[in-house]
């Protein structure tokens, strides 16, 4: 049972009370509060933490819009008056901010400040106003002069004026918004009726000219094509009654009011249904956004055909109000600008919003830098601009680029044409030009971009500097970190032949005609130095460039047929391996319906031979069109030689095999430099050839290593069995005579029997053999690393249709001095019989 604690009140004391009113037990009470201080606390907690994160986040990105609104939203909340400002401006000076955030910080501010102060509400709401069409944010801005300056509420004349003066701005503003811009109107009538009241009537003056100014804001809120328009003809008509004008204030007959008037209400009308789909295409809040934007598109287009600049704008306005971040929408806007009303105040103003908007497009900033130019603009604030844009980070190197250029531009043409001030000179361009080099040479290596930036430095170093060492050194800069462009070069050699500095031009030439260049650039620096000497030289000079481009010029030549030769014996190996890969398909099908007997050898033989031959009929593989590229490719590769032998006596040894090493068991995915890299503690190594299948095109995992020397030789052959890319080399000395001579000892062993097969017969008669090599086409010449073994011994059990000629096991083909006459002269069939019956 919970006990209540009495009041101290005594009886009968007056508290206030009655008898059903309950005292509220004080244990009970501390104890809710307690728990309510506890939570707010918490919360209080919780709202520091998340400004400390807030904080934190914005000065590592100052560039995140939704963390400032955030970090806005919770000092509001906190009641934190000066962070709370510091935020705003800190937020406005990178972001325009919404008419929804300006209408609350004017509140903010006015429920702070008292009357006198009003002034600097009223500063809060120009800086809104000026960012974002909005009617919302025009109506408040009206509504609050009205309630808050003094001058405006005790209708004096000066406030009156002021007010005045202030809704013909709304109205030029904001008053031809088709859908809400009745608003402005309306609150603008409502102030003149004020106005009107007050007036003693015994002032008939004053009072009907207060009756002539209402009548003709009417008058133009009629002519304007606007929603409602029926509805404001009744409200004027009711008014014109209450003046004692005998109208019929509830038709909306025009026929009652003057002609003029009448004529452009029908004409605004008219306008109105012309546009009444189109505002309600943009107007509806059931369409995405991508179609919203696109009817702004048409009804912009619409606005433009009918040739009024005032309506385009304020659509335009209109557009980016709902669209603040369409780079798309503020190009096509200030393009249009331009167009119509080419500078100006307007344009400007609109460019700084554009920036400010979309900072990420480097052509609005382009424009803009331009904008300001034609306007006139002074130095201080087209350099703010301009450094301005360089903070900012743009899509491509070619904005930047762009801007740098502009910059220089402007410049150029203001210090030519002598109107700019006297700190104009041309050290200001000069220092533009090296800021756009330090900061673009580094990402536009090798580009036309960077060209034509040093192409324009040096001609100004020139033209405006009239200095020729510094537009040379602009020049010899760029080659620096451009050398391997061709055209730097060019255009440097046209500089020093436009002034007429021929031997300037000639020593360029000599230090890059045998400089690499891309595509035919080194033929055609070549035939270009040829060009100019024959032009501008003497005999002496034209000799002299002969000399040092011909063999420039054949070494050029033998590198592209060999080049070409490449390709072309690439392309044959690839027809070639297609082929094989196709016929092996189709031996694989047919193999599975052979049976596994002794005499399936023969019959696969055939078939494989006959595979071979109908895919050589039907798909008409021309193999002596391999040959021919073989023969090319050979003619080629030993014109190469002959020339490298020429040029340089000491290499007349390559490929000879007179001092290599040949290595095998080697990694298929070793390169030449890692060859190089593992005899690099042996020295001596003058080339290294990995052999390739002809086919695949890739390593057989066999190389050969060509050294000065027989010492550097026997040093790489000590390394044998070391290991290299995983796998343990196997390294010998290459002896070409041995193989040679196994090769001849071979190749005449195999003749012999040949012979003797002729003369005794064989189970294939020779005219058949002819037959069948006459009709089989050419062999694809095998690859340099493998020989091809001509002596062929049958092994297996199925001997019986072995040739007559077969030498015995005993014999050896390296020892002809040991045949005698007997083993020479064949043995007939009778001869075999007894000798078998001896054993």
């Amino acid at each position: 049972m919970e006990e209540f604690e009495k009041s101290p009140v005594s009886v009968g004391e007056d508290t206030g009370m009655d008898e059903n009113d309950t005292v509220e037990n004080p244990k009970t009470s501390r104890k809710s509060s307690s728990d309510s201080e506890s939570s707010d606390s918490e919360d209080e907690a919780d709202q520091k933490e998340q400004l400390l994160t807030l904080e934190y986040e914005l000065s590592r990105n100052p560039s995140n819009y939704d963390a400032h609104v955030q970090y806005i939203k919770l000092l509001r909340r906190s009641g934190e008056i000066e962070k709370l400002r510091e935020a705003r401006e800190n937020m406005n000076t990178l972001f325009p901010l919404s008419p929804e955030m300006w209408i609350e910080w004017a509140k903010d501010e006015a429920s702070l400040s008292n009357d006198s102060n009003f002034e600097s509400v009223e500063k809060l709401y120009e800086r809104g106003v000026s960012e974002y069409l909005s009617i919302p944010l025009w109506c408040d801005y009206l509504k609050s002069v009205q309630e808050h300056d003094p001058k405006v509420r005790d209708c004096s004349a000066d406030g009156i004026s002021k007010a005045r003066d202030l809704f013909e701005r709304a109205v030029t503003a904001a008053a031809l918004h088709v859908s809400q811009g009745s608003l402005i109107w309306d609150a603008y009538i409502q102030f003149e009726q004020a106005i009107l009241l007050p007036i003693d009537q015994s002032n008939i003056q004053a009072k009907e000219k207060q009756v002539q100014r209402i009548r003709s804001v009417f008058h133009r809120y009629l002519s304007i094509p606007l929603a409602n328009l029926k509805s404001t003809l009744l409200a004027y008509k009711t008014w014109e009654v209450e003046q004692g004008n005998s109208l019929d204030a509830e038709s909306d007959n025009v026929l009652e009011i003057s002609s003029h008037v009448a004529s452009a209400f029908q004409k605004a009308e008219e306008m109105f249904k012309a546009r009444a789909h189109l505002e309600d295409q943009i107007t509806r809040r059931d369409v995405s956004e991508s179609e919203r934007f696109q009817h702004y598109m048409s009804y912009l287009d619409f606005e433009k055909s009918s040739g009024d600049p005032a309506r385009v704008q304020i659509l335009y306005e209109r557009a980016i109000t709902d669209f603040p971040v369409s780079s798309d929408l503020w190009l096509h806007y200030t393009r249009y600008l331009d167009k119509t009303l080419k500078a100006g105040n307007v344009v400007k103003d609109v460019y700084s919003r554009a920036t400010r908007s979309c900072p990420w497009v480097g052509e609005l900033w382009v424009r803009y830098l331009l904008c300001l130019e034609r306007g006139l603009a002074s130095e201080k604030e087209i350099s703010a601009a301009f450094e301005k844009s360089l903070k900012c980070t743009f899509s491509t190197l070619e904005e930047y680029l762009d801007l740098f250029l502009t910059r220089v531009d402007g410049l150029r043409r203001r210090i030519s044409s002598a109107s700019g001030d006297d700190v104009l000179n041309y050290s200001m361009i000069k220092e533009s030009f090296q800021q756009a080099a330090d900061y673009l040479s580094p990402h536009m290596k090798n580009t036309g971009g960077l060209l034509r930036l040093h192409a324009y430095w040096a001609h100004l170093e020139l033209k405006l500097g009239n200095d020729l060492n510094a537009a040379r050194g602009v020049w010899e800069s760029l080659l620096k970190s451009c050398g391997s462009m061709l055209e730097a070069w060019q255009s440097y050699i046209a500089m020093e032949i436009e002034l007429d500095h021929i031997n300037e031009a000639r020593a360029i030439y000599k230090r890059c005609y045998s400089k690499k260049f891309s595509g035919t650039g080194s033929e055609d620096i070549c035939h270009s130095w040829l060009r100019f000497e024959r032009e501008f030289g003497t005999l002496e000079d034209l000799s002299h460039a002969e000399q040092k481009v011909t063999p420039r010029l054949e070494e050029l030549q033998l590198f592209r047929l060999l080049q070409e030769s490449k390709c072309f014996t690439g392309a044959t190996d690839q027809r070639v391996q297609t082929l094989k890969n196709t016929a092996r398909e189709k031996r694989k099908s047919s193999s599975s319906a052979i049976d596994d007997q002794s005499t399936a050898k023969q019959q696969k033989y055939t078939s494989q031979n006959k595979i071979l031959h109908e895919k050589e009929n039907t798909q008409g593989l021309n193999l002596a069109e391999v040959n021919d590229g073989e023969e090319k490719k050979g003619k080629v590769e030993e014109q190469v030689n002959e020339k490298q032998m020429k040029d340089n006596p000491t290499k007349s040894r390559l490929y000879t095999d007179q001092c290599t090493a040949f290595v095998s068991n080697m990694s298929i995915t070793a390169k030449d430099e890692d060859l190089h890299q593992f005899f690099s503690d042996v020295g001596g190594v003058t080339a290294i050839r990995i052999l390739l299948d002809k086919f695949t095109g890739k390593s057989r995992g066999l190389a050969y290593v060509d050294f000065e020397d027989d010492e550097h030789l026997a040093a790489a052959v000590a390394k044998n069995k070391q290991m290299l890319l995983g796998k343990k080399l196997s390294i010998s000395r290459s002896n070409p005579k041995q193989r040679k001579r196994e090769s001849f000892s071979r190749t005449a062993a195999g003749e012999d029997a040949s012979n003797q097969s002729g003369r005794h017969g064989s189970s294939v008669s020779k005219e058949s053999g002819e037959h069948s090599q006459g009709s089989r086409a050419p062999r694809v010449p095998q690859s340099t690393g493998r020989k091809r073994d001509e002596n062929i011994q049958l092994k297996g059990k199925n001997t019986f249709a072995l040739p007559r000629n077969v030498k015995p096991l005993g014999w050896t083909a390296n020892k002809p001095g040991t045949r005698t006459e007997e083993d020479e002269k064949p043995k007939s069939n009778d001869e075999f019989r007894k000798m078998f019956m001896k054993s």
